[in-house]
Parts: structure tokens; C-alpha cells; sequence
């Protein structure tokens, strides 16, 4: 965009959003046209009364201030004689006020960022002549019906407002260095989703139910007068006694207020987005019907490439939920919740999930673009933020969570077979593993600082929301992890990483001298998932132990949950892995399933089992990460193992785990080297495997290994 500038209005609009437009003669034969355009904000453009493209919330998320992503669009078909392009510009993530549960000297700043348009028109003719129409002091901007519109609050939108009044844009200086090409998926409106009922509550409430959580928007259609009005709430559950509820998004309004025109007329908001099952209806024209409404599903355009299915109506429900956690929360980043005043790309939620994500979906450019993100968001000292981008630069960074920076770009090159994504991001990895080595208070350890710990784990202490697990025990089994995984990066890409290597050893060494013993589940599992305990199959054994002991219950969190099943299979106890994995009771997977989740929930007890809230403080009833087990389902229950040596799947083992009492199951990878799908199933007490593969195999099967070529094959045990 050469002769492009950052262009805004002349004056404040406060919350109204500006609309801006440029008027244009076309007077030749074309031969094509092509809109290139992006934003301080999220924008919506429109051209001769037609909206441009299918990207919404466009240009994304991304580290603004030093990647801004522009899109490119095909505008030849739209193109007339005469031509009015206008393009309404919001807040988006640029200037919102995230996040909303802290007042630091960085978001303050951030929210007094203008909200500004930069782009061009490229016009080939015929004649073979070209002209470019840039944004630029000739631009005329109004106030647009969109008047307020915000990530968190919502969006107000007044359909009787035409923009009027039009006056000059005038120059921003900002700088153009920043600006790359569109990089990651596009965000899209993916599906519908019908509503299932409109409940009258306890209260006297008017709640549409739309039977499924999802993230996006609603949209409205309906015959009205001009004056009307629309006012509704988003919120994820009900509450105890049937009731609308939404107190657990904090202070997020959620809000939508839409002022009708007259005639028939169909609305959604276009610059914000919400996570929700049901919308509360403060104001509505008459009776509403369930034609009135619809749920508009968003999210990046990543394709499925994974499915998993049994035999067991729970478990089914559960694979769900985790598929739906994953669409509502990989927007653009990979995000811990889509509906509180969060909405954050937190780096442990990635490194958790990351296995399952790129199984479930092909998420590889997904996090091309994110993971360069964090690279850009790196810190001087090495150090990487608790969230991408890095809306809390104040914040000290955290092990498992910080580790992101090495467990993904490892993961996706496991999964794709591309080492360009470790040539990208390997400095990145390595500044993190230095890092460590700063700021540690102990030689070849990670010792000191602040860390999440074992978030949220079920053997915390009253009043904390760490688990029991020692902060240095998981930094220093991460720092020996990620280090690990920097040397094995290296050598892909041929770099000399022997200091990595001897800093790998020495991490073991005093490891093992500073942990003899371990005093939680999630130490026991650490110590033997990263290759850390020197006995690991006593190690395991003292695990399985302690589970029973403690009632066949996990006692887990963030940290140890989703190594949890893998760690008890590999060392034969795969019917302990299977026994907790089918428990229904609290804590479990299935728990909130019984309670009617549609989701993953951030807590086992987000509700309770006397219907009450865990609390109102921390209580996302959409917060993908425990939906890591389908890892577990995947690559134990399914068996379908990929081969380290093997990136991208090119040649994989199949070992299924089979129980009887999950009946059957089957699982398919659509992977870069072909289909891989493994399926088990209980016929008169036996066994009956079926395994198709598009390249080479070894199949595990009753103890025998077979070495196969592509082709499907059966076997009974």
C-alpha cells in the first residue's frame, strides 16, 4: 500500500463507530479490480450495497504494533459506473478495554488507540491502462448506525440512522513497516445453529435456548416499525432454579440493543462477538418466535480433520463438547474462554490442547500465525508473555505456561511433517530455554519467581487456586522439557545444539538430586511423562496408588491432567486410565456431561451437584483445555501412535487400548500422508480391530507386531 495512509475522523466520535467512504467513477471496460485493505480495529466494508468478502471480524487479532495484517479482495464483480465504498470501523481488539479484571498503565494505553482505516483500490482496465485509488485526505467519513460497539460490552446499532453529514478524513501518523499480508486462517460464519426453545423462567424471563453453546453472534429477522427496539443478554447456563444467568462473565455486558427500521429486516451485529447457549430477552416487538432468531457460528476457517466415535452416548456427548470448545475458542487465537471480560490467547491453554487441536482440525497455519505472534511479542530477556498477544506485559511469565513457545512449534511440526515451523520459531525457543537459565536462583534448575503452579488442581489448599504440586518441582521438569525439545528442533533443522544437550543432562542430574521423592499425583506424573524419574515404572506404579487411594479419583489440575491417562496406560494401567476417564461422578470428564455441558468447562464443578455455581469469580462453562483427553483417545483408547522419527504422519504405529465397557470405538485422522482410522468393537466377546491406513504401518495387535503397507485390515482378539 504505497500510496496508502492510515486515515480517521477529524473529530471524537466517542462510541459511535465511523463509517468511512470514498466515491469513485469507473468509466472503461475492467479487466479486474482488487480491494486491499486493514485496520487499527475490526471493519466491515461495503461496496455499492454489498459487503465485501466473507471475513468478519477482519483484520483479526495480532500483535498491532508490530504485525497488522491486510486482506486482499476480489471487488471486479461489484464494481459499476458509478461506486460508493464504505467502510465501518470499531474498536475490535485494538482499543477495547482488555482485559477487564485488571486497570494497568499498559491496557489504559492501549484503549486510547484511534481507530483508523488504511487500504486501496487497484483497478486493471482493458486498455491495459491501471489506477489506484488509496485512502488519503479525499476520503469523507460520518457517523454510522453502529453506536457502540466493543469485544466485551456488546454492540448498539440504530437501523433508522443513514450516515449523513459526510465530512473530510483526515491523515494518521502510524507507521506502514507494520503492515504483512493476511498470514493466519480467515475468520468466517461457519454454520447456523436453530434455537430449540423459548422458555418462560421462575422469574418471569423471556430466554431463547439454543440448545448448544456456541461463539458468535445472533441474528435477528422479523417485520417491525421503525422505533422498535431489540435488547437482549447472552449468557452460558441457567441458573439453580431455571433462571437467565450470566454473573460469571464478570464485568462483561454482553449486551445487544437494535433499533428497528420498518419492514421486514434481518440484523446481526458486525464488529464484536459473544460466547452464549441463551440470550435473555429484555425488549422485543411483540411475541417472539423461534423463526425470529438464529445462531451465527464464528471462528478461523481451519477444516476438520479428526473424528472420534463410540458406543457410549456419554462419552459421544463428551467428544462433542470438546470439538464445540475447540470452534469457540480458536478465533483467530487460541483463546481460554470467548464470553467474559477475558477472551485472552493464554499460553498453557495452548500447550495443552495444542496435540488435540491439530488432530481435531488442521490448525497448522492457525499457529504459524499465532506462534510468529509470540515471537514478535518476545521479550528482551527471553522471557514470553502468559498470554498472546501479550495483553499483560506486566505480568512475570509462568512454566507450562511460558513453555508454550517450544511445545507448539514442536507439536505442529509433529503432527504436519513441516520443519518450517521450527526454522521460524527456533530462536524464539531457544531465548526461552536462556531465559530460564537468567532467572533462575538455582544452577540447571527453574527455582524462584511466580508461577501458576498446578492451576486449579483438585488438592489445593483452601482459599488457593494452585494445587499442592511444588512451583519449582513443575518450572524445573518444564525447563528440562522444553529444553529436550530445543535439542531435537536442532537437529531437524542441522544446528549445533550440543550446550543444549549437556544443559538437558545437567537439568536431569539435579533434578533427580533436588526430587527424590514425590508428594502429588501431578509430581508422579511429570517426573515420568518428561523422562525424569529414574524408576519410572515404580514411579507409575505409586500413581495408580495414589489414585485408588484417594477413590479412584484424580486429584489433578492444569498442569498433570492431560499427561494423566497417557502416563497410566503406558505402564499398564489402562484400566485405571480407563476407569477415570468413564467416571461420572465428580471429578470427572463425564461429570459436566451429566449436567447437561455442551462444552468444556474451565472447573469439574462449575455447577455443583446441588445446581449451584463454583463461584462467579473464575467460572467459564467454555474453556477448551481439559478437552486435551481426546489426545489420550486418539493415541491410547484408538492406538493410532505417530512415530516421532515419522513427522507428519508418514508412518505411524497402530496399537489400540480397547475396554468393554465403552462397547466400541473409532477414530480417524485425515492426516498431510493420508487417512489413518482405527476402530475396536466387542463382538460375542471378542475383539474385532479394523485399521485403514494411506501409508506405511506397523499394527500392535494381541501383543504381535505387523509391518503393513497402505490398506485396511481386520483382526479379532
Amino acid at each position: 500500500m504505497k500510496y496508502a495512509d492510515y486515515i480517521v475522523a477529524d473529530q471524537n466520535t466517542n462510541d459511535t463507530c465511523p463509517v468511512f467512504r470514498k466515491c469513485f467513477v469507473v468509466d472503461k471496460q475492467i479487466a479486474s479490480a482488487f480491494l486491499t485493505i486493514t485496520a487499527l480495529g475490526v471493519y466491515d466494508a461495503v461496496l455499492n450495497g454489498k459487503r465485501v468478502g466473507d471475513y468478519v471480524l477482519a483484520p483479526g487479532w495480532t500483535a498491532y504494533e508490530k504485525r497488522l495484517q491486510y486482506q486482499t479482495y476480489d471487488i471486479t464483480a461489484l464494481l459499476r459506473e458509478e461506486n460508493d465504498l464504505q467502510v465501518t470501523v470499531g474498536k475490535g481488539w485494538f482499543s477495547s478495554p482488555m482485559p477487564g479484571f485488571t486497570n494497568a498503565d499498559d491496557r489504559a494505553r492501549r484503549m486510547e488507540r484511534p481507530r483508523a482505516l488504511i487500504g486501496e483500490i487497484s483497478i486493471k482496465y482493458a486498455d491495459g491502462s491501471e489506477e489506484v485509488i488509496p485512502t488519503d485526505a479525499s476520503w469523507e467519513w460520518a457517523e454510522s448506525p453502529v453506536r457502540f460497539s466493543e469485544i466485551y460490552d456488546g454492540e448498539i446499532y440504530d437501523a433508522t440512522v443513514k450516515p449523513a453529514g459526510w465530512k473530510k478524513a483526515e491523515i494518521l501518523e502510524w507507521t506502514k513497516d507494520i503492515l504483512i499480508p493476511q498470514e493466519g486462517e480467515e475468520i468466517r460464519e461457519i454454520e447456523r445453529v436453530l434455537p430449540k426453545e423459548i422458555i418462560r423462567t421462575p422469574s418471569g424471563e423471556t430466554v431463547v435456548d439454543f440448545g448448544q453453546e456456541i461463539t458468535g453472534y445472533v441474528q435477528i429477522c422479523l417485520d417491525a416499525k421503525a422505533g422498535d427496539r431489540i435488547e437482549f443478554l447472552h449468557g452460558e447456563v441457567l441458573d439453580q432454579q431455571g433462571n437467565f444467568y450470566n454473573a460469571n462473565y464478570r464485568t462483561a455486558k454482553a449486551h445487544v440493543l437494535y433499533t428497528c427500521k420498518d419492514g421486514r429486516q434481518t440484523y446481526h451485529p458486525v464488529l464484536t462477538f459473544f460466547g452464549f447457549r441463551y440470550i435473555k430477552l429484555v425488549q422485543f416487538p411483540g411475541e417472539p418466535s423461534l423463526e425470529n432468531f438464529a445462531g451465527i457460528v464464528v471462528c478461523s476457517d481451519i477444516r476438520r480433520t479428526g473424528y472420534i466415535r463410540t458406543e457410549n452416548a456419554m462419552v459421544n456427548q463428551l467428544i462433542s463438547n470438546i470439538f464445540w470448545g475447540q470452534k469457540g475458542n480458536f478465533l483467530d487465537v487460541p483463546t481460554d474462554c470467548p464470553q467474559r471480560d477475558e477472551r485472552l490467547g493464554w499460553t498453557g491453554d495452548a500447550q495443552v490442547f495444542v496435540k488435540t487441536a491439530s488432530y481435531n482440525y488442521d490448525v497448522e497455519k492457525f499457529f504459524f500465525k499465532w506462534l510468529h505472534d509470540m515471537a514478535a511479542e518476545q521479550r528482551e530477556d527471553g522471557g514470553i508473555g502468559q498470554v498472546i498477544p501479550d495483553y499483560l506485559a506486566e505480568n512475570a511469565p509462568s512454566a507450562a505456561w511460558g513453555d508454550a513457545a517450544v511445545i507448539c512449534p514442536w507439536q505442529i511440526y509433529q503432527t504436519y511433517g513441516n520443519p518450517q515451523i521450527l526454522a521460524d520459531q527456533f530462536e524464539c525457543m531457544k531465548k526461552w530455554v536462556d531465559y530460564i537459565g537468567s532467572v533462575t536462583t538455582t544452577p540447571d534448575l527453574w527455582t524462584g519467581g511466580w508461577h501458576f503452579g498446578d492451576w486449579l488442581g483438585l488438592d489445593a489448599p483452601v482459599g488457593s487456586y494452585k494445587g499442592s504440586t511444588r512451583d519449582d518441582f513443575i518450572a524445573s521438569a518444564f525447563y528440562a522439557y522444553s529444553t529436550g525439545l530445543v535439542v531435537k528442533a536442532g537437529k531437524v533443522l542441522g544446528k549445533d545444539v550440543s550446550a543444549y544437550e549437556a544443559l538437558k543432562e545437567r537439568i536431569v542430574a539435579a533434578f533427580r538430586k533436588a526430587f527424590p521423592d514425590y508428594t502429588t499425583q501431578t509430581e508422579h506424573i511429570l517426573a515420568v511423562h518428561f523422562g525424569l524419574a529414574e524408576d519410572p515404572q515404580r514411579t507409575a506404579d505409586a500413581l495408580a496408588s495414589m489414585i485408588r487411594e484417594a477413590g479412584t479419583q484424580m486429584r489433578t489440575g492444569f498442569v498433570g491432567t492431560p499427561y494423566l491417562l497417557h502416563v497410566l496406560s503406558e505402564y499398564g494401567h489402562g484400566d485405571l486410565a480407563y476407569d477415570l476417564f468413564l467416571r461420572t461422578a465428580y471429578p470427572s470428564w463425564l461429570y459436566s456431561v451429566n449436567k447437561g455441558a455442551t462444552t468444556i468447562w474451565e472447573h469439574w464443578d462449575g455447577i455443583m451437584e446441588d445446581g449451584s455455581f463454583w463461584s462467579t469469580d473464575m467460572n467459564s462453562f467454555n474453556h477448551y483445555a481439559y478437552g486435551s483427553v481426546a489426545d489420550w483417545l486418539y493415541e491410547k483408547a484408538a492406538g493410532i501412535r505417530p512415530i516421532e522419527e515419522n513427522p507428519g504422519f508418514s508412518k505411524v504405529v497402530i496399537c489400540p487400548m480397547p475396554d468393554e465397557r465403552l462397547g466400541g470405538l473409532e477414530a480417524e485422522i485425515h492426516t498431510r500422508n493420508g487417512l489413518v482410522r482405527s476402530a475396536w468393537r466387542y463382538v460375542d466377546g471378542q475383539v474385532r480391530y479394523e485399521v485403514t491406513v494411506e501409508m506405511p504401518a506397523v499394527i500392535c495387535v494381541n501383543g504381535k507386531e505387523k509391518s503393513v503397507e497402505a490398506g485396511t485390515y481386520t483382526f479379532f482378539g
